[in-house]
């Protein structure tokens, strides 16, 4: 199948997600895409809506290529297997992840102000993009949150491959998603509109959830 927006695709994850209406959860969105997904999952569940980001750490020379992923505060995964292969140095890592980090806080600055962080502990947490394929940046997310002791940790995407589904499924308490492909080549050939997400759209969902706290 394929969702005719993301609002769509929010609505449709937000049926699968029912069972935790009424439990005040916190609603962690990956930006851009994953805001607008979330938005209507929070209107069905109530609670608090919010962000998350994290960002890639590239390699030497190879930007592009992944080897690592580094989350707001601080959490650095690596992809050791392929930093031994690059024979990528410490010192690099560091930096990189550095850099990382300090755009992560000023995007953050930027969609939500000087707001506190959410607390996570003892909170059912829900984390919601827009899909997924590697899974490699959700998976850091995922270990991020799971060091800040969440009661129950849920992802919720729309839509993903089979084989990565298998690998985050373990990090979670519960997967919820609507369709899993097995041929999957990109998240957006299961939309018929994948226009990128401006950050005047990330702003105003969270302007509608603020006012309602």
């Amino acid at each position: 199948m394929r969702f005719q927006d993301r609002r769509q695709a929010g609505e449709m994850l937000a049926e699968k997600l029912e069972p935790y209406r009424g439990r005040e959860p916190l609603i962690l969105a990956v930006p851009r895409g994953g805001v607008i997904v979330a938005e209507p999952v929070w209107n069905r569940l109530g609670g608090e809506l919010d962000l998350i980001i994290t960002r890639k750490i590239g390699a030497p020379y190879q930007p592009e290529l992944a080897i690592g992923a580094v989350t707001g505060d601080g959490f650095i995964m690596l992809n050791d297997q392929l930093v031994d292969r690059l024979k990528v140095d410490q010192g690099h890592i560091s930096k990189t992840a550095q850099n990382e980090q300090a755009e992560i806080k000023r995007r953050l600055k930027d969609y939500r102000g000087e707001r506190p962080r959410p607390e996570v502990d003892g909170r059912l947490v829900i984390l919601i993009d827009d899909g997924v394929a590697t899974g490699y940046t959700l998976l850091a997310a995922l270990r991020s949150l799971q060091e800040k002791k969440p009661a129950t940790l849920v992802l919720a995407v729309p839509v993903g491959p089979p084989d990565t589904f298998s690998i985050l499924e373990q990090e979670v308490d519960a997967l919820v998603y609507v369709e899993a492909p097995a041929h999957f080549a990109a998240v957006g050939q299961f939309y018929r509109d994948f226009g990128q997400v401006s950050d005047r759209e990330v702003k105003a969902v969270l302007r509608r959830a603020l006012r309602q706290e």
